[in-house]
Formats: C-alpha cells, sequence, structure tokens
C-alpha cells in the first residue's frame, strides 16, 4: 500500500519566518503600525494571510481587500527573500532518501502559491512532488485539515497512509484534524507550544527512513 510524507513550507522545508516578519514590519510600518516579536510570534508563525490581517489591523479582511493586502506584502516577502532561499538543515538529504525509498510526496502550505513556486523553484522540488498545494487550492485554512485531506486525495493515499511535517500549533492541529500522522519541527516553537506530535525534530538530520516507516508498523 502506498505511504506519503507531505510538508508544510514555511519553517518546515526552509526557515522563512524572519524574512515573513521583515515584510510584515515593512507592510504595517507603512500603516503606523508596529507589532511586538512576541505578538508575531503568537499571531503570525503559521496562520493565514486573512487572520494575520484581520488581527493586526483591527477589523474583518476579505474579499478583494484581502487579495490586494495579501499580494502587496507577499510580494514584500519574495522581494526579500528571493536571494537567502535555502533548505532547514537536511532536508535535501532527507527528502531524496524518501524518493529512493518510493514514497509519495507533497507540499500543502497556507502560503501563496507564488512563495511556492519560488522556493519549490530554487530547490528544484516540483519534479518530484506529486501534490502541491497552496492557499488559493482551498476555502479553509489551517487548523482546518481540508489542505491535507486533499493533499491526500491528490495522492491517491489514505489519511492514515499519511505523515506531515509541521511546524504551527494551526499546522500540527490541521494533521491530526485529518488522522495523520505527524513529526513537529522546532523551527518556531518549542514542544509545549505544539499540539502533541509522534516525533519532534530541530532538523532533518534528526529524522530517518527507519523512523517513518515506524509509523505504518
Amino acid at each position: 500500500m502506498e505511504k506519503a510524507v507531505i510538508f508544510d513550507m514555511d519553517g518546515v522545508i526552509c526557515h522563512t519566518n524572519p524574512f515573513h516578519s521583515k515584510a510584515f514590519r515593512v507592510f504595517f510600518e507603512k500603516r503606523s503600525l508596529y507589532p511586538t516579536e512576541e505578538e508575531f510570534a503568537q499571531h503570525m508563525y503559521g496562520k493565514s494571510n486573512s487572520y494575520i490581517l484581520s488581527h493586526f489591523l483591527g477589523r474583518k479582511i476579505e474579499g478583494d481587500e484581502l487579495l490586494i493586502l495579501e499580494d502587496e506584502k507577499e510580494s514584500l516577502f519574495r522581494e526579500i527573500y528571493q536571494h537567502h532561499v535555502s533548505p532547514i538543515s537536511g532536508f535535501l538529504e532527507f527528502f531524496k532518501d524518501l524518493k529512493n525509498t518510493g514514497f509519495l510526496t507533497g507540499v500543502a502550505t497556507s502560503a501563496p502559491f507564488a512563495n511556492l513556486e519560488l522556493i519549490g523553484g530554487k530547490l528544484d522540488l516540483f519534479p518530484y512532488m506529486e501534490s502541491t498545494l497552496a492557499s488559493e487550492h482551498v476555502t479553509k485554512h489551517k487548523p482546518d485539515p481540508e489542505v491535507y485531506l486533499k493533499s491526500a486525495e491528490n495522492l491517491g493515499v489514505n489519511p492514515d497512509r499519511c505523515v506531515v511535517f509541521e511546524d504551527s500549533f494551526s499546522g500540527v492541529s490541521a494533521a491530526k484534524n485529518a488522522g495523520m500522522k505527524v513529526v513537529g519541527v522546532l523551527s518556531s516553537h518549542s514542544v509545549d507550544e505544539l499540539p502533541t506530535c509522534d516525533f519532534y525534530i530541530n532538523h532533518f538530520g534528526e529524522v530517518d527512513i527507519p523512523r517513518i516507516l515506524s509509523f505504518f508498523e
């Protein structure tokens, strides 16, 4: 029976959160808003842009306004990050091992597809991913399980045959709500700040194929 590994992107494939913080700071400073790092940690990492913008702007941001503001902020992010794209330690080696072992793989991110295009293109991931889903592909965002259930459907694998790598509270919750095993990546949060995961890593040198296979026993 087929097995799959699905990766979140920000904070899992690449440690992008510091660059998202920089982009949001520029975005909010234009509007005379100055969130603290603590506020970013609580209300930005792993959250959808609709939530982040609504929270910090103090009103519901939706529809065309959301698309316009999201495009402004994410364009800032891509401009800042395009020359700094690099994977979290050990990711590419682990990913290669997964493919050599026959795992199906996918990405399920709350970020816009343009961000996934930037990172996936720079790291040459697209030829090897059987599913690539971003914010435009779902109607409900994490912690709703939609993006992970759609990923499993794309991959042709039952949810209980999927292992997810996630770094945020909402992301871990989404994967668990989908009935999947979860590896918590401690790039942005501590163990105590995440829902209970099946395993935890600081980087991909701390996980291997036998560990992933053990989730299916």
